[in-house]
């Protein structure tokens, strides 16, 4: 009874006091202040005669809740109680023969709102490949023109060709608040690392085994035996790498579907986060 009594005498100035936190979104000072607004700072309690609050399991909704207002000083607003999730830029890489084209053509079927950056390359064009949608195929000269430029995120020199990122791709669609796709080598990644830290997701992709990757591999047929042996001793010396990564996924022979499940899955784990990764190209 007294713990009753003790309740019932805290002042409408100690009920808001309590509420306070109830203002503030979890996520941190990178967002703009105008997202962080739950309740409005407007007092009622100055202009307006106190309601008493009537019996809740009879009294309609609208009364109830204007009553509520009245007595804790302010009104409930029905702005997002947290801002939308800041635009990730989301790192795939793995070995050769590890699925990762594979894996993110199913990504982007199942998942909205989301670009996959076209790399280009100086590298000829494979069959079956087109140009703006595997790659960009530019001349050796035009390459390095972009170089000079300063137009790519990163670049390399891989097996002889060059393979880079283009910023304008990326700017353009975070502007429009797409997740960004960036499929690189272990190379490439390493180097996005230097330059994005922990700011991107960085996503190691891998076959189940050894035999599985070197199988496939061979079941693409664009390299002659010298060059595959290159690829086979070159993916165990990049398998060592995932340690630099914040994600390991499996893409395992049949289950495509599973690998890209657990992509999708890490993208919407990203996106609750309360520690936002914050990213500007």
């Amino acid at each position: 009874m007294l713990f009753r009594r003790t309740y019932l005498s805290l002042s409408r100035s100690t009920l808001s006091t309590l509420l306070g936190p109830l203002n503030h979104c979890p996520y941190p000072k990178t967002h703009h202040h105008r997202h962080l607004r739950f309740l409005s700072t407007s007092r009622m309690g100055d202009t307006h005669k106190s309601r008493s609050i009537p019996a809740i399991d009879k009294a309609p909704k609208p009364d109830l809740l204007r009553a509520l207002e009245s007595s804790i000083g302010s009104s409930f607003r029905t702005d997002p109680v947290c801002p939308d999730p800041n635009p990730l830029i989301i790192v795939i890489s793995g070995p050769s023969g590890v699925g990762k084209d594979a894996v993110i053509k199913k990504l982007r079927e199942v998942r909205e709102n989301l670009h996959f950056v076209v790399t280009a390359t100086s590298r000829g064009m494979r069959p079956g490949e087109v140009d703006g949608r595997d790659y960009y195929f530019v001349t050796k000269e035009e390459f390095l023109s972009m170089v000079e430029r300063n137009e790519l995120l990163e670049y390399a020199l891989v097996y002889g060709d060059y393979k880079g990122i283009p910023k304008k791709q990326i700017r353009e669609y975070m502007g429009k608040g797409y997740d960004i796709v960036l499929r690189v080598d272990i190379q490439g990644a390493e180097t996005l690392r230097r330059i994005l830290g922990n700011s991107a997701v960085f996503v190691f992709l891998v076959a189940e085994n050894e035999l599985k990757m070197v199988e496939r591999l061979i079941e693409r047929k664009t390299e002659n035996k010298e060059e595959l042996l290159v690829r086979i001793a070159t993916a165990r010396e990049e398998v060592k790498h995932v340690r630099n990564f914040d994600y390991v996924v499996v893409n395992a022979d049949g289950k495509l579907d599973d690998a890209v499940k657990l992509v999708d899955s890490i993208i919407d784990a990203e996106k609750a986060k309360v520690w936002q990764r914050n990213v500007a190209i």
